[in-house]
This record gives structure tokens, sequence and C-alpha cells, in this order.
């Protein structure tokens, strides 16, 4: 299984453990690097701060959901709003893999309580062009509150990242 770790910083060489201050529910007295699985990683290939609404299929995801959610043949979707289009152009992103040996399932993600060194870094100018290269379905849309209350009922696995920077919910 590959373990990746997407960043705007081009040289790090080391990820050292930090304290999860931010996601209150995990132990706040040890530091994890944190990585994430190629199937999820279409989901955080947008600047860092960028609200989106990912969200995928699985074997347990309905036909009505697909053919709710869906537009096309794509079986993953990522939503930004309109705002982050020119962003998105003109970003790039560098894509770390790591060794997965100390690695473990935490929080959604997998973790590490070591200093971790990346095997690998990858360089990507073009986030719309390795979207497409994976057959995910993007959209651009004024706002995201809607599609994200729904594909949090739906039997889809979703993420919903960066709400916080997303426009207000309109009514």
């Amino acid at each position: 299984m590959r373990l990746l770790h997407v960043s705007e910083s081009p040289d790090i060489k080391k990820f050292i453990p930090r304290i999860p201050e931010r996601r209150k529910e995990m132990d706040q007295s040890k530091g994890l690097v944190w990585a994430l699985t190629e199937p999820a990683l279409p989901n955080w290939l947008t600047p860092r701060d960028c609200p989106r609404v990912g969200y995928r299929v699985t074997a347990h995801t309905t036909q009505e959901d697909i053919a709710k959610f869906f537009s096309s043949s794509s079986r993953h979707c990522v939503a930004i709003e309109h705002g982050w289009h020119t962003k998105m152009l003109n970003h790039s992103l560098y894509v770390y893999e790591f060794d997965s040996a100390n690695f473990y399932p935490g929080g959604g993600f997998y973790v590490s309580e070591q200093t971790e060194t990346p095997i690998a870094v990858t360089k990507y100018d073009n986030l719309y062009k390795e979207l497409f290269r994976r057959n995910i379905e993007v959209r651009i849309m004024n706002n995201l509150w809607e599609l994200g209350e729904a594909v949090k009922e739906s039997s889809l696995t979703w993420s919903l990242c960066k709400m916080a920077n997303a426009k207000p919910k309109e009514i």
C-alpha cells in the first residue's frame, strides 16, 4: 500500500510527529506523522486552504447514490468553489511517499509516531490534469454546503476539507 503526504513545501527532508491539536478526539499526548492512501489522494490535490467536498464510490455505495451524485462515468468527485478555480490553475503541490512500515490506521488516515523520511517526492504543477488523469469528476460550484450535507447522508465515502474557508451557507 502506498502512503502519501501532500504539501505545498518542495523540500521536506523529514516529517516530525506533531500533536493533533485540531483533532480533539485523538490522544493529545502523542505526536503523529499523517499519511493518506492513493484512493484518497484526489481529495488533497487542491491548494491547502481550498474548501472542498470529495466523495467516492465504495462497495457499500447504492446505485441510487451513484445516479444522484455523479454526472459521468467517474466514481470519485472533488468539488471546489468558483473563487478557487484560478488558484487551482496556478498552484503546485508536492506529493511525498513513505515506507509504510511504521504506519497504522488512525483518525481516518494512516499515522506514525516516528520521524519519517520520505522515499520519493513528485511535483504536480497542473492540478486539474492530475485529477482528470485519475478520472476524477471535478465540480466548480458557487457554494459547497448543500452538496456537503447531502454526501454526509449518502452511502458514499466522503471528505469535507477546509470548510471553515467556504462561503457561508446559502439561505
